[in-house]
């Protein structure tokens, strides 16, 4: 008995300094502004964050307009570009999303964030992908 008091009155100054440096606010939420970062839906089975939220919408997007535009004109506009290779539009579509995966790994492996840089040679690699591949 007197041991658990002696531990109560060692711990007790802790305890308080614990509470007034902040520990006391641990499990509560904080309101913070936008965050690219932050999970849209907690409980959901998926971290699904505005950013991959926007992946994916552009991608699903870029499909879409290559379905219309296959639909008004089938055939896949076939033609050799400067790779040798010929390729349809859903082709140039895969190799300029490819690309930009590994623009973006390559430029995260040597520097790291930001990413607006890799951003703009991606979409010059998909601008070239569509026009010389």
């Amino acid at each position: 008995m007197r041991l658990w008091l002696f531990l109560l009155a060692f711990l007790s100054p802790s305890i308080s300094a614990a509470q007034q440096a902040g520990w006391g606010n641990v499990g509560q939420q904080e309101e913070k502004g936008f965050s690219w970062t932050a999970p849209l839906w907690p409980d959901f089975w998926m971290a699904w964050t505005p950013a991959t939220l926007a992946v994916f919408v552009g991608i699903f997007s870029a499909m879409a307009v290559i379905t219309v535009l296959e639909i008004r004109r089938p055939g896949g506009d076939e033609r050799r570009g400067a790779l040798g290779l010929v390729t349809t539009r859903g082709d140039r579509l895969f190799i300029s999303l490819l690309g930009s995966v590994y623009i973006f790994l390559g430029w995260m492996f040597f520097f790291g964030m930001p990413l607006w840089a890799p951003l703009g040679l991606a979409i010059a690699w998909g601008i070239f992908c569509f026009w010389k591949v």
